[in-house]
């Protein structure tokens, strides 16, 4: 079984704008869609609970935690 080509292309350029992104937040967006694609692909391989699983700690829980991280370590702006 193959997943869908249209999402696997779809991937290749979250990884992209994850890799060459300079903000860190637009390669922290890149990550999480690409993990809801991936959430996407595992349901069309018929692997649902691969795919919840994906979708809650992949998209989820370690966007927040990137976030949370990205946050504390950022240099507050002094105008």
């Amino acid at each position: 079984m193959k997943g869908d080509p249209f999402i696997s292309l779809l991937m290749l350029v979250m990884t992209g704008v994850v890799v060459f992104a300079r903000d860190l937040r637009v390669a922290l967006i890149g990550l999480s869609l690409f993990g809801m694609l991936l959430s996407l692909q595992y349901v069309l391989l018929h692997a649902p609970d691969v795919a919840m699983t994906e979708a809650a700690l992949g998209a989820g829980l370690s966007t927040l935690v990137f976030l949370v991280a990205i946050r504390r370590t950022e240099k507050p702006d002094h105008d």
